[in-house]
C-alpha cells in the first residue's frame, strides 16, 4: 500500500469593509510544507501580493508598477523561520495521526494562448491545472511529440473549495502545424493526464476577394449602363 505523504496547509482570512462603498476584500495568506515542498505567500481578492523562493532565496514582490505594489521587508526571513514551524507540525503530525488516507481531488487541466496567435510573433502557452488536492503537481511539455525542458510553476494558489490551482508558461513562436502539449502529473490520477494544442492560424482566402472584385465591376458596368441609357433618352427628346 503507498505510503501517503501528510500535508500541513495554513490559511489565514481577513475580510476588510469599507463602510461609505461596502466593498468587501479578502487577504489571505497561505503557508505549507511538505517533504518536497515549500510554500509561503500573501495575496488579496485571489491576485498575490508576494511569495517566497525558497529555490533562488529570495522574497518576491509580484503586483505590476501600475498597481502601486507595496513591499515585504524582511519577509524571506519570516517565511523561512516559518517553514522550520511548519515542518516540525508536519512531523508531530505524521506521528499523531500515523499517516491517515487523504482525501484526494483530481486536477483539471486547460492550454491556452495568453495573446492571439500570429504566426511568427512570439506568445506564450499557458497550462493551467486547478482544482486539485493534495500539492504537488508536475507539469512537463512536449513539442511535436519532443520532450522540452521543464518550465518552473507558478505558486500554488487556494481556491475557494479548499483545492489548488497552479500556471506553467512556455514562451514560443508559432508555426503551422506545431503542436504542443502539457502533460499533468497527480497522486490523484490513475495515469498522466496530457492536453494538446495546435498552431491553426486561419490564412484569409482568395473567395472573399474575388466576390468583392466580381461585385464592385458589376456594379461600374451598371452605372456606366444606366448612364448610357441616360443620355440616349435625353437625346430622344
Amino acid at each position: 500500500m503507498r505510503k501517503m505523504e501528510l500535508y500541513v496547509f495554513m490559511f489565514m482570512l481577513a475580510a476588510l469593509v469599507s463602510s461609505e462603498n461596502k466593498v468587501v476584500h479578502e487577504d489571505f495568506y497561505l503557508m505549507g510544507c511538505s517533504d518536497t515542498e515549500k510554500e509561503h505567500m500573501y495575496g488579496m481578492d485571489g491576485e498575490e501580493l508576494y511569495h517566497s523562493d525558497f529555490i533562488k532565496a529570495v522574497g518576491v514582490d509580484t503586483l505590476p508598477d501600475f498597481a502601486d505594489p507595496m513591499t515585504f521587508p524582511e519577509f524571506y526571513q519570516q517565511g523561512l523561520s516559518e517553514m522550520q514551524v511548519c515542518k516540525g507540525n508536519l512531523d508531530i503530525a505524521i506521528k499523531a495521526y500515523k499517516n491517515p488516507q487523504e482525501k484526494m481531488d483530481k486536477p483539471q487541466t486547460s492550454i491556452y494562448a495568453e495573446d492571439d496567435v500570429q504566426l511568427t510573433v512570439e506568445n506564450i502557452l499557458i497550462c493551467h491545472v486547478t482544482g486539485f488536492f493534495p500539492p504537488p503537481v508536475k507539469v512537463s511539455w512536449t513539442k511535436n511529440n519532443e520532450a522540452l525542458k521543464e518550465d518552473s510553476l507558478s505558486q500554488y494558489r487556494p481556491n475557494d473549495d479548499g483545492t489548488y490551482n497552479i500556471f506553467s508558461s512556455l514562451p514560443f513562436t508559432p508555426q503551422e502545424g506545431d503542436i504542443y502539449s502539457c502533460t499533468v502529473n497527480h497522486v490523484a490520477l490513475d495515469q498522466p493526464q496530457t492536453k494538446t494544442w495546435e498552431v491553426d492560424v486561419d490564412v484569409p482566402g482568395v473567395g472573399p476577394a474575388v466576390f468583392c472584385g466580381v461585385g464592385l465591376s458589376l456594379g461600374l458596368l451598371g452605372v456606366a449602363a444606366g448612364t448610357f441609357f441616360l443620355i440616349k433618352g435625353n437625346n430622344c427628346n
